[in-house]
């Protein structure tokens, strides 16, 4: 482990919560999929599992924000672990309709309820920021750590759940997946000493944290980014099961994540100067330009180097994106901030999902990467469109007014 990450962890209690959020992040990587694999295993529509997989994404991003706003205010444990125990329950009930061939209808309702899962990296993240509060250098790489994590997830947990949906039992892989949301939820909800102190009444902001103008481009942008995500997960089963090698998507789709998980391990031991938000328009803009060799795939292995490139930009944009949400939304709505960022993410890979596996069924898997491309168009749009709201932090970010208001509650604060 490089130095700068070394130094991050020496912190305790650290390695404790990064680990549980591991756990607690794999159905992120797991579940959308997983229902994908699952349900085209079971019934052979792509377009019935983009839909699904779509019902989950959405459910998510409505339902995601709210509990964050609860966790900001009553704090992880007490909202925590209540709100998981009903997205395992209806994760079950989503795998036992299906197993049993039931109404579709039933497959939907409980996709909602599913949803009701939280967004973990935002409460692993909201304890980096109360712990290096002002100390920009370290959250940097703790968050670039961070964003490592994520793309290690999404290394393993394609395989794992796609290998254990093919090889063993269609349900296989989201029944992991729930597994691993209750194992990691209940140990960081366990790990008291370093959960962020919620604070008195007097001190929440009125109204969500998405009325910042800066968090509003984030969010938008990110709901196009996230229609990559969703879509290139979608085409590229289908691509491999044309070939003749469905299996084989988990380690093509891990492969995308390597890249991302490369780069943003090197991103978090680079001192970089300029401003953020131009380092964030960069970053979207690469993501938009590297859907295009995606358009002459015509193997697995082309397909492969293909997504290791475009994997390069996206930890490095996510880890900006989460500077610039703490310098865009006050601290007393940093989880929920964060969390909203996420529910773009959530909303684009429903629309992703779902436009790329009606693309699938009508026009076949290398017509699906379409999709992809033009979400990517759609997102160095917006963020070319809305940079100027990025530009300067609000007066009431994350480490400006809201802050020094505080100072007599928490006087650690910087």
């Amino acid at each position: 482990m490089p130095s700068p990450y070394r130094a991050v962890f020496t912190a305790p209690g650290t390695r404790s919560f990064s680990a549980a959020g591991f756990l607690g992040r794999m159905p992120l990587s797991m579940m959308g999929i997983g229902v994908v694999t699952m349900v085209s295993q079971l019934t052979g529509r792509y377009g019935l599992a983009g839909a699904l997989s779509a019902t989950l994404a959405m459910a998510a991003a409505v339902m995601g924000p709210q509990v964050s706003r609860m966790v900001d205010r009553y704090g992880q444990r007490r909202v925590l672990r209540p709100v998981t125990l009903v997205a395992v329950t209806a994760v079950a009930g989503l795998l036992v309709c299906a197993q049993r061939g039931l109404p579709e209808w039933t497959l939907f309702v409980f996709a909602v309820g599913a949803g009701c899962v939280p967004s973990m990296g935002s409460m692993v993240r909201a304890r980096w920021a109360e712990i290096y509060r002002g100390a920009g250098r370290q959250l940097h790489t703790a968050y670039a750590w961070e964003s490592v994590v994520d793309e290690v997830c999404f290394i393993i947990g394609p395989i794992v759940s796609i290998g254990l949906s093919t090889a063993w039992f269609p349900e296989a892989g989201p029944l992991l997946a729930a597994l691993f949301l209750v194992t990691g939820v209940f140990w960081l909800t366990s790990q008291r000493a370093t959960e962020p102190r919620p604070l008195p009444a007097e001190h929440h902001t009125a109204g969500s944290a998405l009325r910042s103008p800066g968090l509003q481009v984030l969010v938008v942008t990110f709901v196009a980014t996230g229609a990559i995500f969703g879509a290139v997960d979608v085409v590229t089963v289908a691509f491999a099961e044309e070939r003749g090698h469905k299996a084989a998507a988990s380690l093509v789709l891990a492969v995308y994540a390597l890249g991302s998980c490369l780069a943003g391990a090197v991103f978090g031991v680079l001192h970089l100067k300029g401003k953020p938000s131009t380092r964030w328009l960069l970053g979207v803009c690469a993501m938009a330009v590297s859907m295009i060799p995606l358009q002459l795939a015509g193997s697995l292995p082309f397909l492969a180097v293909a997504l290791f490139a475009a994997g390069l930009a996206i930890a490095p944009t996510m880890v900006t994106t989460m500077a610039l949400v703490e310098q865009h939304v006050p601290r007393t709505q940093l989880t929920e901030g964060m969390t909203w960022t996420s529910t773009g993410l959530a909303v684009g890979v429903a629309l992703g999902s779902s436009a790329a596996g009606w693309m699938v069924d009508a026009s076949g898997a290398r017509a699906g990467y379409l999709v992809p491309a033009v979400a990517g168009a759609l997102a160095a749009a917006v963020a070319f469109l809305g940079y100027r709201r990025l530009v300067e932090p609000e007066p009431t970010g994350g480490r400006g007014e809201d802050d020094r208001d505080l100072r007599n509650y928490d006087g650690h604060l910087a």
